[in-house]
């Protein structure tokens, strides 16, 4: 068990997944600055309800108990910049899964979480009936490229494990249009060979895969 400090977020990081981020608010600025400091993780979660960013006037409870996604993902600092005072940009990469076993919000309105990690996805080579899922990620790979974007802007990171099931999966979760539900189920099923079947039948039906 272990205890972390957790950045809520409208959205879901997975393992491997890119998330570059702008601070600006003085509890987050205090803890990504201990972070990097301590060279230590934080966790990134999934906010059901509420907002991650303050308004005036709105005092400690950020959002109700039982707001916060049970799962997350840990989250580490691969570069940053603080190209204004109170304002920092940050580059960060998933990495271990974890659930929460509990969780409080500080005075000043920093979560913190008791948490356990998640085993890490098994390397499972991509099924011969899903190689058309890894087929299009590639070649989707390939057009950002040959549009020469630059690498910091590119919506995933090297290296391009195009042969493992839970990479090519979780990429997917990244790229694809869901509903914050449905990245919060896909973000906590354990097998990634079904993660991949599941990403497989929402790209057969979004008409983005060849029946």
């Amino acid at each position: 068990m272990t205890s972390i400090p957790l950045f809520p977020l409208n959205t879901v990081l997975y393992p491997d997944g890119y998330l570059p981020l702008q601070i600006f608010e003085v509890r987050y600025l205090d803890m990504i600055r201990k972070c990097i400091m301590g060279e230590q993780p934080f966790g990134v979660v999934q906010l059901r309800d509420g907002a991650e960013v303050r308004k005036p006037g709105q005092h400690e409870i950020l959002a109700p108990v039982g707001t916060l996604a049970p799962v997350g993902t840990l989250a580490r600092v691969i570069d940053w910049a603080a190209p204004l005072s109170g304002l920092l940009q940050i580059k960060c990469m998933g990495m271990q899964r974890f659930h929460i076993l509990s969780s409080e919000q500080l005075k000043h309105g920093l979560w913190m979480a008791q948490i356990e990690t998640l085993p890490p996805d098994k390397t499972i080579p991509i099924p011969q009936e899903q190689q058309n899922v890894a087929d299009a990620l590639g070649a989707l790979i390939r057009t950002l490229q040959e549009q020469k974007i630059p690498p910091e802007q590119m919506p995933l990171q090297p290296p391009y494990r195009l042969d493992e099931s839970g990479w090519v999966a979780n990429r997917w979760c990244e790229l694809l249009s869901l509903s914050a539900m449905q990245k919060q189920l896909l973000l906590s099923q354990d097998n990634p060979v079904l993660r991949l079947e599941l990403v497989q039948d929402m790209l057969t039906e979004n008409g983005l895969l060849e029946e």
